[in-house]
């Protein structure tokens, strides 16, 4: 992969630049501060961002989604040396594709890194053979429709990738939850992945209009947080389940078998 790194300490980016060279990979920048750093990213046109928290000028999670914005087809990890748990949920509601906590072992950023890379390949691959997936679903009998719901692009578009991949039919992709409603009403799929914290109207509050317009639609939340009061309302309103952020191909798809049966 191309690899850009973000961070404000020169000895935790050589240090990170040597793993991933000896990893494979080729890191094509690294730079110590956000500021500018969407510009000079599309620049350098890396698949995956490493980010740290704690900048001077900008902090990474408005860099993060400033990325996401404009190139949600970049991966980005993210690095944190803070123990605050909402940061995690902050940055995977912001659409990261993998987190790591400092301090870390070598292993550790690597393995993350490989998670991330079979994520998007999984729904990259998915999305180059849409037109043999969709053969091979019609041969063997479509499973259902399906809505994805989230104000990340990036997350909508690996979802759909997961989702075809388990014979659903993605017929929609929408970024809040009022868009959600009309596309409920209008298409009734099977399956409505929902995102928690959209802007507009947020998962939690669409989910009873929801269930309104659709009724036999199965509801799942998508979330960085897997609070328990949070899943609790959630499953009160009506919802089957949740998926946690940042997405993996193993968990979403068996969640979604085992849904179908």
């Amino acid at each position: 992969m191309r690899i850009v790194i973000v961070d404000d300490n020169a000895s935790m980016r050589k240090v990170l630049a040597n793993l991933f060279t000896n990893a494979g990979h080729d890191v094509v920048g690294a730079f110590a501060d956000g500021n500018g750093i969407e510009e000079l990213i599309l620049q350098t046109t890396p698949d995956l961002v490493c980010l740290d928290y704690h900048l001077p000028g900008r902090d990474g999670l408005s860099i993060l989604r400033a990325i996401q914005g404009a190139a949600p087809e970049i991966d980005v990890v993210f690095m944190t040396a803070s123990s605050d748990g909402a940061v995690e949920a902050a940055a995977a509601d912001a659409g990261a594709s993998g987190f790591i906590r400092k301090p870390f072992g070598p292993q550790q950023i690597i393995d993350e890194l490989r998670a991330v890379e079979r994520t998007r390949q999984k729904a990259n691959h998915t999305a180059a053979d849409s037109k043999v997936s969709r053969m091979t679903a019609a041969q063997r009998g479509r499973r259902g429709s399906a809505v994805v719901a989230d104000d990340n692009g990036s997350v909508r578009l690996v979802l759909k990738g997961l989702l075809e991949e388990c014979g659903l039919q993605v017929v929609q992709m929408v970024s809040n939850g009022a868009e959600a409603i009309q596309a409920a009403r209008n298409h009734q799929p099977t399956i409505l992945c929902l995102d928690i914290n959209m802007p507009v109207m947020d998962g939690l509050e669409s989910l009873p209009q929801l269930r309104g317009v659709s009724p036999e639609t199965r509801v799942i939340m998508v979330t960085g947080c897997a609070d328990k009061k949070l899943v609790a309302q959630a499953a009160g309103l009506g919802a089957v389940g949740y998926i946690i952020k940042p997405l993996r191909p193993a968990y979403v798809e068996g969640f979604i078998q085992k849904l179908l049966g």
